[in-house]
């Protein structure tokens, strides 16, 4: 995999982003620590001096130079880390650890850093001090410092730590930085390569899932879904083809063969008139197909919602039973109707209306009970629903007839589906469909239940979409 390629991606600029503010902020801390930890030393150090002088001054108060030459000369037998210095005048060395005055100006305010030699077993060794000098009454030069070899060496040991943890901190973030994008780059070309395979057709192409459960996996799992439904609406759609072309080339046959027959024969007035109305009827059926479909796409594309106003579901329950009662007496078919006055809801009257006439037509084409069967009768009823008090209805459509086994109700919901594999029952598997359209246009939901014997198709409808 191309470097260069790695250092383009994102995860790589964020790992570099993230990797500057945390140096900076490491850095800042680490600087923070050797500050206060270098002042703490050269603190000490000082304090130290300080302290070393004042003993001295309370012996050259007590005694004079005398006192305080043998003082000097006592302490420097043993001196640990303290240097001394007493000089006369003419600079001659009267006691302390220093063979000779350093060559460095003391400052403003006495201190001042230098090197001297300092005598080993091996020779002698260049060692750094701090020191505060001043003058004595008559000339006389006093010197107190520390030895702070030790206190520099610890300082530079400090130095190169703190060095070599930002140089670390830098290189190993710039490499898991790297590995970041490396493993990020590879999943995106999982990715992109699912989809180039998605692009030129393959719909069973899934996008892959590490089980991480980061947000690539939410997008793969969601993407996905996606495609689970893209492809089932393609499948869908080569079966409503499928279905639409069975549907429309039989009666188009029809329509063709019979007026070819009457044609080829000789025929009387009479029979052209009835090949006529025959024709005619096969018209109706087609053009009923397609305006089912062309309502079902409006009901869909939501382009109805404008033409919404409150609509009396009392009264268009009651019209629609009235109008299809004459065509279920003729099956020897009832329709009981069981709803209150001045049900409203807020929806398309055209579609509403629409919806319970399917719903009645397919109970009483469908709905048929077993010979003996004594209750034959399709209930109709309506109520607020109890789940939602004031803000939805339940509508409900009941037969006696065999049923749909659960494992199909999904399927009439969609579009030219029939559970009969010959199709030769009237009818173009709309009547649902369109049912259910009605009902996600206006914010419900269909379900389709058993009614012991019978199917029970239920709408639950809210009051208001707005």
């Amino acid at each position: 995999m191309p470097l260069i390629k790695l250092l383009q991606t994102s995860t790589f600029r964020l790992a570099v982003i993230y990797l500057a503010l945390f140096a900076a902020s490491a850095i800042t801390l680490l600087a923070y620590v050797y500050w206060n930890t270098a002042g703490f030393l050269a603190r000490q150090t000082d304090e130290a001096v300080e302290a070393e002088i004042a003993g001295l001054a309370e012996q050259y108060r007590q005694g004079g130079l005398p006192l305080l030459v043998h003082t000097v000369i006592q302490r420097s037998r043993d001196p640990g880390q303290s240097l001394y210095l007493v000089l006369d005048p003419a600079g001659r060395v009267l006691a302390g650890t220093l063979d000779a005055r350093p060559q460095v100006e003391p400052g403003p305010d006495g201190w001042f850093d230098f090197t001297y030699n300092r005598k080993t077993l091996d020779g002698a060794e260049v060692k750094a001090a701090r020191a505060r000098a001043f003058y004595l009454q008559e000339g006389f030069y006093l010197l107190v410092g520390r030895d702070v070899q030790e206190r520099r060496e610890i300082e530079n040991l400090i130095t190169n730590a703190l060095i070599w943890a930002i140089g670390l901190t830098i290189a190993l973030g710039l490499v898991g930085g790297l590995v970041m994008s490396r493993n990020m780059l590879a999943r995106v070309d999982d990715i992109n390569r699912s989809s180039r395979d998605i692009m030129e057709g393959d719909l069973s192409q899934r996008l892959p899932i590490a089980g991480t459960g980061d947000e690539l996996d939410q997008l793969g799992r969601n993407l996905n879904a996606m495609l689970d439904q893209i492809e089932a609406l393609m499948i869908g759609m080569r079966q409503v083809t499928d279905n639409i072309a069975h549907d429309l080339r039989s009666p188009l046959n029809r329509l063709r063969n019979r007026l070819e027959v009457t044609l080829m024969q000789e025929a009387t007035p009479e029979d052209y008139k009835q090949a006529l109305e025959k024709t005619i009827a096969e018209a109706d059926n087609l053009l009923g197909t397609f305006n089912a479909l062309l309502m079902i796409a409006r009901a869909e594309a939501g382009s109805l919602r404008e033409a919404m106003t409150w609509v009396d579901l009392s009264a268009t329950l009651h019209d629609a039973a009235e109008l299809y009662e004459p065509v279920a007496e003729e099956k020897n078919l009832a329709i009981s109707i069981d709803v209150p006055e001045g049900l409203m809801i807020w929806g398309n009257r055209e579609l509403l209306s629409q919806a319970v006439a399917n719903l009645l037509d397919n109970a009483i084409k469908h709905g048929l009970p077993q010979e003996s069967d004594t209750e034959r009768t399709i209930a109709v009823s309506a109520d607020v629903d109890p789940a939602r008090p004031g803000r939805g209805v339940i509508l409900s459509v009941a037969d006696r007839g065999p049923g749909i086994p659960e494992d199909q109700r999904h399927r009439v919901l969609e579009r030219f589906v029939r559970l009969e594999a010959s199709r030769n029952t009237p009818g173009s598997g709309l009547g649902l469909s369109l049912v259910a359209a009605v009902a996600r246009l206006h914010g419900g939901t269909i379900e389709l239940g058993d009614n012991r014997p019978g199917l029970r198709v239920s709408l639950f409808l809210p009051v208001s979409g707005r």
